[in-house]
């Protein structure tokens, strides 16, 4: 019988998990008070796993700005894990500093739907979970094992997160910090009518369910 691959859901609380990693024994839970990204790969000692733990390495500081902790996994030993990480530091003087879980049983890439049969029966898909402070999960990112992932997406689609829990306003396509974002609509009649007198308040009053205005 099939094994059915179930999914964690949007803004519930992420699955907590204990874990063998190359820093020791994590807990998920223990994170909680930071902004963790967890991402998986498909294998060690592979090309576009290795340019992307190269990726998030090199940019790992400006992960850490936006307190956030990242966190690697693949269905391989710790041995192998560290032999991987060893030789890609030999290769590029990069150290990769943030721990990577072994995930030999498969109990954490089951429990995030990481195991997509039709790509692979062995291999965590590339994917990416952003769990906010509070340990809920408020985004996820799925990518072919053929295709690498963009490091600036991920940290603007965090920093677009902060920016909505900061201020409010949901971030439109392609936004960048400093940019005006939306205004949530209006819900009545009457607001819609005390909104329409108020337009030069905003950025860009395109429509009425359309308002963008600025804020830092």
């Amino acid at each position: 019988m099939e094994e059915t691959v179930t999914l964690p859901r949007l803004n519930e609380p992420a699955p907590d998990f204990v874990a063998k990693t190359t820093a020791g024994e994590l807990r998920l839970s223990d994170l909680k008070g930071k902004w963790v990204v967890l991402f998986s790969h498909p294998a060690d000692f592979t090309p576009v796993c290795s340019t992307e733990f190269l990726a998030f390495a090199k940019r790992q500081k400006e992960f850490e700005e936006l307190g956030v902790q990242l966190v690697g996994l693949s269905i391989d030993s710790i041995y192998a894990h560290l032999a991987w990480l060893k030789d890609l530091e030999e290769m590029s003087g990069v150290q990769i500093n943030f721990p990577v879980i072994a995930d030999l049983d498969m109990k954490v890439s089951k429990l995030y739907g990481m195991i997509h049969p039709a790509a692979s029966e062995t291999a965590a898909v590339r994917a990416v979970f952003i769990i906010d402070p509070n340990g809920i999960l408020r985004g996820m990112l799925y990518y072919p094992l053929t295709t690498g992932r963009n490091i600036d997406e991920i940290l603007r689609f965090i920093r677009a997160l902060q920016f909505t829990d900061r201020t409010g306003l949901n971030t439109p396509a392609d936004w960048q910090p400093g940019e005006a974002a939306i205004v949530k609509p209006p819900a009545t009649l009457d607001e819609l009518k005390a909104d329409e007198a108020r337009k030069t308040e905003y950025a860009e009053y395109r429509r009425w369910y359309l308002r963008l205005k600025k804020a830092e």
